[in-house]
């Protein structure tokens, strides 16, 4: 959503309150291009190796290599290489040496929690020709790291019924008064870090290095978390990266530096940051994992709406590939640091609605991005990555979630947005064979932030919510509809959004009745209620997915 700037109050309030369409260009094998930033990026394909799995057995790391033909060497040998995320090409460790064939199988420590760990490392093969070592696979990373995770909590699954809550208002009963199965919030890594010379830093021993997280804020986080699971909740955490903390500076993307925005792109860039980052991964997923009475954490999203860069993944490239290859770094760090900590958290990348159209010309199109990001996981190790997506209204201000403008909302995979109207295009784009994940499943599908306004009538946001709650229960494949927010914000409201249940002065708005009965036995009352407001059976309208568009862009006068 664009319109958040003002979001990153969320994490400071906690001080207060709680005590196949893929995009993809063939270059020639070895080939280079230059980056905005003068670095030489090497983008192959057609290379004679493959690494086929990277999987983790006992202690070890066993790697898969096949050939259709064996490449020219001056010894036979095929050369494991383990980089770190930042290097290219044969610039990291030798970890393993096999005899080159057209099937190998290549073996080598894991050494977790050690400074030679290999659980968030990219795996390639080499040969040595003419003495110089030859890249010859693409790289690979490790997608199993739920096999070394200590712990394996229950989920709390309970339902999709979610919301942004006002942590002034969460111990009063009223969120399970509405039935919340699910809450969201925002946290922010600048804000937990931490050094040895702050009162009260809490230590954490990883990779053979002592890191500190700031023990204050922490302890709210541990506060809430626990508090929302009392109430039989479950917790997603969006991971943004805010750039403004003292002691985690090395996470700033070198791009990314000297911008001004409210999320800035993470740092995979050089040793610091990548270290730092996996240190925070480690942390937070040993921490919220459910077995240490801290909380539980069921569901991480790493970073808010990436495909809008100068929004809320800052770098100050233009290039999509750039963009998107420092994100899926950051992802694959998060996803097995956290994974291997607890092997049932579900770990999410996030996207906005604008499918084919920007209105921010320095964002990238969802959907180019999503391809994009799947193209690079299939590549390098498919892992199962969910996808979390904010289907809000075009125009964000729009009130009809029923009857979007004809010009934005259309019934094919060429709209300009994806809404609630036709978020069936994007399910469907999800079933396609290259986005299933390992097993050969569909991906979870995570609503994570959706939002009506009340700002041109009470009666539009009643029926917007029931329309985009009972359009979600419809699909089996999205296991979350989180409502932003539980109470209006001020800012945003002087946009027209005015999102919450409840208004400034903490009146309920007449939608907090509707979204108390939905998924509930009273269902039928906020069916009725939506139907009269929509002029049509609103369970009619869902199951036989008729789609009513209008004319004009949107605007409301």
């Amino acid at each position: 959503m664009k319109m958040k700037k003002y979001e990153r109050k969320n994490s400071r309030k906690i001080t207060d309150a709680l005590a196949v369409a893929l995009v993809v260009v063939i270059l020639a094998a070895g080939s280079l291009f230059l980056t905005p930033q003068n670095m030489m990026y090497a983008r192959a394909a057609g290379r004679p190796v493959a690494i086929s799995s990277c999987m983790v057995s006992g202690g070890d790391v066993v790697c898969q290599i096949t050939a259709g033909s064996v490449p020219a060497s001056d010894d036979g040998i095929y050369y494991v290489y383990a980089d770190e995320v930042w290097q290219d090409g044969t610039a990291g460790k030798i970890v393993a040496t096999v005899d080159a064939g057209t099937s190998a199988a290549a073996s080598f420590p894991l050494q977790y929690n050690t400074e030679d760990s290999n659980l968030s490392r990219k795996f390639l093969v080499a040969v040595k020709r003419g003495g110089q070592m030859v890249q010859v696979s693409d790289e690979h990373y490790i997608t199993n790291p739920e096999a070394i995770a200590a712990y394996t909590s229950p989920r709390k699954d309970a339902g999709i019924k979610g919301i942004l809550p006002d942590l002034t208002k969460a111990g009063n009963g009223e969120l399970q008064e509405m039935g919340i199965s699910q809450v969201v919030y925002n946290m922010y890594v600048d804000d937990i870090c931490s050094d040895a010379s702050q009162p009260g830093a809490l230590p954490f021993d990883y990779n053979g290095r002592t890191w500190y997280f700031n023990g204050d804020m922490v302890g709210k986080f541990d506060s809430m978390i626990r508090s929302f699971n009392s109430y039989g909740m479950q917790v997603t955490m969006v991971l943004l990266n805010g750039g403004k903390g003292a002691y985690s500076q090395d996470l700033v993307h070198p791009t990314a530096r000297g911008g001004d925005c409210p999320g800035y792109a993470l740092n995979v860039a050089d040793a610091s940051g990548t270290d730092h980052l996996k240190a925070i991964g480690a942390f937070l997923g040993q921490r919220y994992s459910g077995k240490s009475d801290h909380g539980q954490v069921d569901n991480w999203i790493l970073g808010n709406e990436v495909n809008a860069r100068t929004s809320w993944w800052y770098s100050s490239s233009t290039s999509l590939d750039y963009n998107v290859n420092i994100y899926v770094k950051a992802f694959r760090i998060i996803y097995n640091e956290l994974k291997s900590a607890n092997a049932n958290v579900n770990v999410y990348n996030s996207i906005d609605q604008e499918w084919n159209r920007k209105s921010n010309p320095g964002s990238f199109l969802a959907k180019e991005y999503l391809d994009q990001f799947n193209y690079y996981m299939n590549r390098e190790g498919n892992i199962d990555w969910g996808l979390s997506y904010h289907p809000y209204n075009s125009p964000l201000y729009d009130p009809y979630a029923w009857n979007g403008p004809a010009v934005w909302v259309k019934n094919n995979l060429a709209t300009p947005y994806i809404t609630m109207q036709n978020i069936d295009i994007l399910i469907d784009y999800m079933h396609r064979a290259q986005f299933l994940n390992p097993a050969g499943q569909v991906r979870s599908i995570s609503i994570a932030e959706i939002g009506y306004t009340s700002s041109f009538g009470d009666s539009c946001q009643e029926a917007s919510i029931a329309y985009g709650y009972l359009k979600a229960a419809s699909l089996p494949d999205v296991d979350a509809f989180m409502l932003f927010r539980q109470t209006d914000d001020a800012h945003e409201m002087e946009s027209n959004l005015a999102l919450g249940l409840y208004d400034l002065n903490g009146n309920k708005k007449p939608a907090y009745e509707i979204y108390k009965n939905l998924g509930t036995p009273n269902e039928g009352i906020a069916k009725a209620r939506a139907s009269e407001i929509i002029g049509m059976d609103i369970d009619q309208m869902i199951s036989q997915n008729i789609v009513w568009t209008r004319g004009g862009d949107g605007v409301i006068n």
